[in-house]
């Protein structure tokens, strides 16, 4: 069966709409309180490998309905007016999430090329995740 568009159009697609921060970028930006990093991983690749320090995990499956205002579900994280760097362990997830976010209003907002998975490989700062993960706890 032949897909309409597949995942590398749509990741294609974007990329070329969103803002892309290399892991050196996003690593200037660590210390920025205005700046918000947010790991949309599944809470099984935390466990495996950490998060960036400060990052709040929102995974991919929740995020509209966090950031929409409306939504039952909403985060008051995202409320803030702060800059969102979104990152999942390649990049790919990322760059969609961004790119919806984007498309909802969330503004500004960017995303890590490489993912987690070249912030790692860069030498850059993890964490181990928290007992209680940073998505459970009050961010904003």
């Amino acid at each position: 069966m032949a897909m309409k568009k597949g995942y590398r159009a749509l990741v294609d697609e974007a990329l070329a709409e969103v803002k892309t921060l290399s892991p050196a970028e996003a690593a200037a930006l660590l210390d920025d309180p205005a700046v918000q990093f947010v790991d949309i991983r599944d809470v099984r690749e935390l466990e495996r490998a950490g998060l960036i320090p400060g990052a709040f995990h929102a995974p991919r499956g929740m995020l509209e309905f966090w950031v929409d205002p409306d939504s039952p579900y909403h985060k008051p994280v995202f409320a803030a007016a702060k800059t969102f760097v979104f990152y999942c362990a390649a990049g790919w997830r990322s760059a969609l999430a961004t790119k919806t976010v984007q498309d909802m209003g969330l503004a500004p907002v960017a995303h890590i090329d490489g993912g987690f998975e070249a912030w790692s490989k860069a030498g850059l700062p993890t964490v181990a995740r928290p007992a209680h993960s940073p998505s459970s706890q009050k961010n904003g």
